[in-house]
């Protein structure tokens, strides 16, 4: 078994998976810190960021050609370039200081945006490129610790944006925040032979997941979409303070 894990712990695991990729084919984002939050429950998460995060980038293969025509290029573009500026730095303070720390602040930041969100509160304003770059780069500090893509989420969340446009432009943004990360795990010693295995062994698992929940997102309405993920915000940042707490 990869990571020395015993077969009680991988059954947990595979389940929690599935209900992560479910999250994810539903609302495009929550995957990572879903996982990560039942994987906390049963060991130690930190050596499966990068399986977490190579697991994303299948996901989008599965669901890429449904979301072509609703990708917003222009904010994806702008979230990655201020990603890719912080990336190099979130990878050496989680290295650092561990993974509960950064969970500890990012999920209680969180917390306080999901439960504005469901107060009903919208941003007025119309933000521009500079905006997404700045709220990038928050995501890419947080990114190490496997919850790069909820700041965006909350972000897009408080904004008019198109239910289909949301999810789409989260898909392809936390891929391409993936693919920018993974080589910065690799080069702190993150991957290892362990992690193609797990990976290998978990391919099928988020193809069942991502198909059930983009089922599920072809009948939900704009306004049931966007309490939908206001809920999982509110439900992924409760955990991570629990984890981090406990």
């Amino acid at each position: 078994m990869p990571f020395d894990l015993d077969p009680a712990t991988m059954a947990v695991l595979a389940v929690g998976l599935l209900g992560a990729a479910y999250v994810r084919g539903y609302s495009g984002f929550g995957f990572s810190a879903t996982f990560i939050a039942v994987a906390a429950l049963v060991t130690n998460p930190l050596p499966l960021i990068p399986v977490v995060f190579a697991c994303e980038i299948l996901m989008t293969a599965f669901q890429a050609r449904g979301i072509r025509g609703q990708i917003d290029w222009g904010r994806v573009g702008w979230l990655l370039a201020g990603a890719a500026v912080a990336l190099p730095f979130s990878v050496g303070v989680i290295l650092s200081v561990g993974e509960t720390t950064v969970r500890l602040v990012i999920s209680g930041t969180i917390l306080v945006l999901s439960l504005v969100l469901l107060s009903g509160w919208t941003l007025k304003a119309r933000i521009r490129g500079p905006g997404y770059g700045a709220v990038g780069l928050l995501s890419g500090a947080c990114n190490s610790a496997g919850v790069g893509g909820l700041p965006v989420a909350a972000f897009l969340s408080a904004q008019p944006v198109q239910a289909a446009v949301f999810r789409a432009t989260m898909i392809v943004y936390l891929t391409g925040l993936d693919l920018i990360t993974l080589p910065w795990l690799w080069a702190g010693g993150m991957v290892t032979r362990d992690t193609l295995v797990a990976i290998l062994m978990a391919f099928p698992i988020l193809g069942l997941g991502v198909w059930l929940g983009g089922r599920r997102f072809l009948t939900a309405s704009p306004s049931t979409f966007r309490r939908i993920a206001a809920f999982i915000l509110l439900g992924l940042s409760a955990m991570g303070l629990l984890r981090a707490i406990l």
